[in-house]
């Protein structure tokens, strides 16, 4: 960055703070607001979702062979084999958007094509099963059923577009790979590595079971009720396997690679929270942008309205299930239906945390690449949705 850059950054700041109303109600309670989301991230999603992700992302840059991801994954593998792979793997995770970044980050290193690992960063947090359920009983099935069609389309029209639109530099990509060097045998079998990452994605998904809606009894209820002991089962699993299974160099190279991701990537996260809570508040609180305006723009299914429950949904940050109860508030205070499964579409997937990290890893130009192709397609499929129902 050049000095002119850094000093008149340096100056916005200081101006910034200078011209800051800070006797106002609303942006006192604004600054409130970006620190109680930051507090309830802390609380809510380091410890039992990203610690774990990091943990999976630096396990995936150590034990996955460069191989098998160029097998399944790079740029040069199958399109039947690599989307289908990407949305499936991300499906199971049921993460939320800043969850699944140190994953997507560890497969993309690893040798992933630019298509899959956007289709697997899509389909992370959008394609939830559970949250689907839910949007179809408390949103009504049709809502549920266009949400899931169209978070598992757009998972893989994403990734098949972000590949043909940076084809040149994939195939650079490609040709880098094809000259490093084979990794070492692996010092464990094929069904033994299997184990020890099933084990940690287990521990990753139960840990952040939530508890469904109203709900007493139904198999959703009975996970959620023996959740921790499911986990717990899990984590002994996982120390047996490293125990017994691990050389004290491979645990410390693990180590390390947690390690790296997780300076790269927490930092970003903690200040797109602070952001995003200053701007947006909490869910049923107030940021600097009034709730009212958000309530008054989605009314109706006119692009405008789609458009902006889109953009609005890619800079809010929804922790997994929470979008549900946000948009039941919404249609009951005006929202159309279109641009309800537009905010489905484009708010699970993106948020603005998630764009600041994505932007590390991918650069400027192909994260606005893919923030803009899940804005676009959100908004015009949630119109289309709303012209039919």
């Amino acid at each position: 960055m050049k000095e002119i850059t850094k000093f008149g950054l340096l100056v916005a700041a200081v101006a910034t703070a200078w011209a800051m109303p800070i006797g106002e109600p609303r942006v006192q309670g604004a600054i409130f607001e970006a620190f109680a989301m930051l507090h309830e991230y802390a609380r809510d999603h380091i410890l039992l979702c990203l610690v774990p992700a990091f943990f999976i992302a630096g396990a995936i840059s150590v034990f996955v062979s460069q191989a098998s991801v160029m097998k399944y994954l790079g740029a040069g593998a199958s399109k039947w084999i690599a989307y289908p792979v990407a949305a499936v793997s991300g499906t199971i995770l049921a993460v939320c958007s800043c969850t699944v970044l140190p994953l997507f980050s560890g497969i993309h290193k690893r040798g992933a094509g630019l298509g899959p690992a956007t289709a697997f960063l899509y389909s992370g947090p959008a394609i939830n099963v559970l949250a689907i359920i839910l949007t179809a009983r408390v949103l009504g099935l049709e809502l549920g059923i266009a949400r899931a069609v169209g978070a598992v389309a757009f998972s893989v029209v994403i990734g098949l577009l972000m590949h043909l639109f940076f084809r040149k530099e994939e195939e650079e990509r490609v040709k880098a790979a094809a000259v490093l060097p084979e990794a070492l045998e692996a010092a464990r079998r094929l069904w033994q590595d299997g184990l020890y990452f099933a084990a940690m994605v287990g521990i990753l998904v139960f840990a952040n079971w939530g508890r469904p809606a109203g709900e007493t009894s139904g198999f959703w209820y009975a996970v959620w009720s023996v959740k921790w002991f499911v986990t717990g089962f899990f984590a002994l699993g996982l120390a047996a396997m490293l125990w017994r299974w691990f050389r004290k160099d491979e645990l410390g190279d693990w180590v390390s690679s947690t390690w790296t991701f997780a300076k790269q990537i927490m930092p970003l996260l903690l200040g797109g929270v602070l952001v995003a809570g200053l701007l947006l508040g909490r869910p049923g609180h107030e940021g600097l942008i009034p709730s009212e305006w958000v309530e008054t723009a989605v009314g109706g299914n006119s692009i405008r309205a789609n458009l902006f429950a889109s953009i609005a949904g890619a800079l809010m940050y929804f922790a997994t299930l929470t979008e549900v109860p946000i948009l039941q508030g919404l249609i009951g205070s005006g929202m159309g239906k279109g641009p309800a499964l537009t905010l489905l579409l484009a708010g699970p997937a993106l948020s603005l945390p998630s764009m600041i990290v994505i932007r590390s890893v991918l650069g400027t130009k192909k994260t606005l690449a893919y923030v803009s192709l899940v804005v676009v397609m959100s908004t015009i499929v949630g119109f289309a949705y709303g012209a039919v129902f």
